[in-house]
This record gives structure tokens, C-alpha cells and sequence, in this order.
């Protein structure tokens, strides 16, 4: 038996300048510290935050006193200024990948172009961008989406920072057919990226695949989508708990990809509760 963790597995440069952020910030800060939503989506972190005194907001309305930290996904512009109105102190952790696409359609939106967000509705990242839009952004989840749009004579395009190429260049092709002036913003960040390719090409050498994050993780979620298209028998878990004997029946070579919101203490679990259910196993026969 065989277990292959995939490359750049585990904490991405956002979500662990984020941690660090928070965890300054409660040591610091005197009086009540919370994120603004999770500040990553993975409840194992969500919990030791918790128990460290860090705790969480779902909206700006709930914090009246102490200090609210801006997640690693980031917030529209009329978020800081709901907080500042009510002089709440405010310490920003949200990923500079993320600042560069807000930025982005920002400008995008003051030149009057119609900005297509091509991503999931849902996530923050996406409700905060189409905040920097000037009410110009449309959010596209896929290409079915985009082949419906009304044909312009500009438009530009760009994605979440997590979500997957593949789709992204799908929507890009169906946009070139409705857009005279078809301005792409590439804008998947290079850890998703390699993300992404590493776990596509391990999910295609192994028997069975496990992708270990949280389940309100979109990155971990693309992850999960790519693998799944590519080695049916991928699984999807928040934790090694999870993980059952009939998984790992009848394979030899076992992948792992861990989310960017991943800590490497949950994918090394994982691999630990794998090998503890093939020595199990193997003292059986």
C-alpha cells in the first residue's frame, strides 16, 4: 500500500498570514476580538480560535464593542463602512491575492464596464467583489450561464481567486462569443493553480483519492470537482475520522490533497488513520 500526499497540500500563504494576523491581534488587543465570519472555512481551525478567545460575527450588526477582523475572503466596501460608522476598531487580514482583485473591479467598474465574476454566488469572496462593482458585476458560474447572457459591446471578465481554470477558460470561450470587446483577467491565484494541477495528476495514478478540508471551502470544494472528474473514487472529508474501511477497499496507491484552509496536522491524520485500517486489515488475513 501506497499513500501519496499531492504537492502544495495544506495552508496557503493568505490563509496562514490570516492566522497570524488574528492570533497578534488577541494578544494585543485588550476587550472582545472576532472575525467577521469564519476567518477560514475549516471548523477544526474555527474551534482552536474559538478556545483561544477569538470568536466570530455573521454581521457587522452583531459587534458593538472591542474588535472585528476582516477574514482572509474579504468584505464589500459598505462592510467597513457599517464598522467605522459605529467606531469599531477594525484589522484587516484579508488575503493580498484578494485586494489585487477587488482592485481590479474597482477599476473595471469606474471605466463603466459590465464585470463578469465567474465563480460561485455564495462564497464571501465573490458577495465582496460584486461590492466593488458599482452594481456592474454578474456573477457566471459556468458556461450555460455565460451563453446566456445579452451580447455587449465591452465587457470584462475575471474569476474568484480559488475557482478552477478549466471552467474559467469554458466560461472565457462562451463569453468571446456574446462580447465584442472582450477584456480577461485572469485572476486564479498561482497556489491554486499548482493546487489544482497537482491534484489532477495524482488523482489520475491512484486507486482512490481523498480531498481533506472543510466543507464550506470553496478551494477545497475545486479540488474535490477536479479530482472526482478524473478518479471516480474520490472522497471528500472534513477530517480522518471519516474515513471507512470500504473507502480503501481494493486499493493499492491512496492520494491525499489537503485545501488551502487545510491545517497539516488534519492531512497526516488522515494518512495515519489510513494505515491503521490496512494494518488492521492485513492482521485479519
Amino acid at each position: 500500500m501506497e499513500i501519496i500526499i499531492a504537492e502544495e497540500s495544506g495552508l496557503c500563504y493568505g490563509v496562514k498570514r490570516a492566522l497570524t494576523t488574528a492570533r497578534r491581534t488577541r494578544r494585543t488587543r485588550s476587550g472582545e476580538v472576532r472575525t467577521l465570519g469564519e476567518l477560514i472555512h475549516n471548523p477544526r481551525v474555527v474551534a482552536d480560535l474559538a478556545a483561544a478567545g477569538i470568536g466570530s460575527a455573521e454581521d457587522p450588526a452583531d459587534v458593538r464593542t472591542g474588535t472585528v477582523i476582516i477574514r482572509s475572503h474579504g468584505v464589500s466596501p459598505e462592510v467597513y463602512r457599517r464598522l467605522r460608522r459605529r467606531k469599531i476598531a477594525i484589522v484587516d487580514a484579508t488575503c493580498p491575492i484578494v485586494q489585487n482583485i477587488q482592485r481590479l473591479v474597482a477599476a473595471l467598474a469606474r471605466r463603466g464596464r459590465e464585470v463578469v465574476i465567474v465563480g460561485h454566488r455564495e462564497p464571501p469572496e465573490t458577495m465582496g467583489l460584486l461590492g466593488y462593482s458599482r452594481g456592474r458585476g454578474v456573477v457566471v458560474e459556468d458556461e450555460a450561464q455565460a451563453r446566456r447572457l445579452p451580447f455587449r459591446k465591452s465587457r470584462a471578465v475575471l474569476a474568484q481567486s480559488t475557482h478552477d481554470l478549466e471552467a474559467f477558460q469554458r466560461v472565457v470561450a462562451a463569453l468571446i462569443e456574446r462580447t465584442r470587446d472582450l477584456a480577461v483577467h485572469n485572476t486564479i491565484c498561482d497556489s491554486t493553480r499548482t493546487r489544482q494541477k497537482a491534484a489532477a495528476e495524482l488523482a489520475g495514478r491512484v486507486d482512490a483519492m481523498f480531498v481533506v478540508g472543510g466543507r464550506r471551502s470553496s478551494n477545497t470544494a475545486r479540488l474535490y470537482e477536479i479530482s472526482k472528474r478524473i478518479q471516480p473514487r474520490t472522497f471528500f472529508i472534513e477530517n480522518a475520522a471519516q474515513i471507512t474501511p470500504a473507502m480503501l477497499r481494493g486499493t493499492r496507491t491512496i492520494g491525499i490533497a489537503g485545501g488551502a484552509s487545510t491545517p497539516p496536522e488534519a492531512v497526516q491524520e488522515a494518512v495515519d488513520a489510513i494505515e491503521r485500517s490496512f494494518e488492521r486489515n492485513s492482521t485479519r488475513e
